[in-house]
């Protein structure tokens, strides 16, 4: 019984033609909008995870001023912080980092990135070893002594920064000072950060004529010590030390749950607003799958009439018309995923070729696209109920007479 009632929406759907397609337009796009945003997000969401799974649970790290922001001159980090830090139980590592834009020279051409000042102790230690930064090629670490040395990010050996790679032994200019490259930088996955150059602590300070003015604290917290409370401890010492309220903070201590915690809530009120976006195109195909239902069942009602004449029960018109409507929504939905899928593949390509962002990715698993099917042949279903229940309810004898 079912399959005859198959090829009979299946003809029906067919029979229709152009009208057919344009009724799934709302589906189509609703579907598509479900299936390349949610893939986004999902395939941001695992790349994110993945960096916090590099970075490990047990860092801390302190900014001074606003959230990510830079602070003023009353709110700088310095040696006397990083000493008093040190002493807070449950600390391991403590070390700071110097870091300021600078005019970069490489043969003919200028850039202006991020030059960032580590010491050959702890800062080195918790970056090279906590943080997912590797060396993949030249000197592993900075040595006591090491002066006028650069480990150059991926930009620069990956032949982005200038007109040619950099190479081991090459020699560019920082602020008109002149560095060796020593080391290269592993690729950390967006340009921003593949940009940095990392030096000295002590070139830093010299380079840019600072003493211990720190743009960032990073710490490092022993096995077996809860983050959190030792980030507490951290924060109520130095705002003892600083003579603060409670609230009152120039500085900011932020562990990696804080921040895994900020950008899900983020992704989630993203895919909110997307489910939202394409509720609103799958209710527009929904009214459209009806229209066409109700037309059907107009188009139709001579040939209820004769159905119903010869035996079959409401039972059957409904579970017939339903079923048409139903195939309607899913032929929308499969050429939704198609388009959705292409759309999340065109956007990662875009971004990992043009705009060099290997952190944004396309996850088309196979439970988006069951799920995305699933729900836009229920709303076909749904959409046909009214129109196939007004068909059931005929009299044989009225649609029999219908002209």
């Amino acid at each position: 019984m079912l399959d005859e009632f198959l090829n009979i929406s299946l003809k029906s759907i067919k029979n229709k033609g152009i009208r057919s397609w344009l009724t799934v337009i709302g589906i189509v796009i609703g579907i598509a909008a479900i299936v390349s945003l949610i893939s986004l997000g999902q395939g941001l969401q695992y790349a994110i995870n993945q960096q916090f799974a590099i970075l490990g649970p047990n860092l801390v790290f302190i900014m001074p001023g606003g959230l990510f922001g830079p602070g003023g001159a009353a709110s700088k980090l310095t040696d006397h912080d990083i000493r008093l830090i040190k002493g807070v139980k449950g600390v391991e590592l403590a070390g700071g980092i110097i870091g300021k834009i600078a005019k970069v020279k490489f043969q003919d051409k200028i850039v202006y990135p991020m030059v960032v000042g580590v010491d050959s102790g702890d800062t080195q230690d918790i970056l090279l070893e906590g943080t997912g930064v590797k060396i993949e090629k030249g000197q592993q670490r900075f040595k006591p002594g090491d002066t006028n040395k650069v480990a150059v990010g991926y930009e620069y050996w990956g032949g982005k920064a200038f007109d040619q790679p950099l190479k081991i032994g090459d020699k560019i200019t920082i602020n008109d000072r002149r560095f060796t490259v020593s080391a290269f930088v592993s690729r950390i996955g967006n340009p921003d950060d593949d940009s940095h150059l990392y030096i000295t602590a002590e070139d830093a300070k010299n380079l840019f004529s600072v003493k211990d003015d720190y743009i960032e604290i990073m710490i490092r917290i022993k096995d077996g010590y809860n983050v959190k409370v030792v980030a507490d401890k951290i924060k109520e010492k130095m705002r003892q030390d600083r003579g603060l309220k409670k609230g009152e903070e120039d500085f900011n201590v932020i562990t990696l749950e804080q921040v895994r915690s900020s950008v899900g809530t983020i992704l989630d009120a993203v895919q909110a607003i997307v489910a939202g976006i394409a509720g609103i195109s799958l209710i527009v195909g929904g009214v459209g799958i009806m229209n066409t239902m109700y037309t059907s069942v107009l188009e139709r009602t001579r040939e209820i009439g004769v159905m119903k004449a010869i035996g079959a029960k409401n039972s059957n018109i409904v579970v017939m018309f339903m079923m048409e409507s139903g195939l309607i929504g899913l032929i929308g939905g499969v050429v939704g995923c198609l388009i959705g899928a292409t759309l999340g593949k065109i956007v990662e390509y875009i971004a990992v070729v043009q705009l060099d962002q290997t952190i944004v990715q396309a996850a088309i698993t196979p439970q988006l696209i069951i799920g995305a099917l699933l729900f836009s042949f229920i709303v076909g279903c749904i959409s046909g109920f009214l129109p196939a229940r007004q068909a059931a309810n005929l009299k044989p004898v009225d649609a029999l007479r219908y002209e």
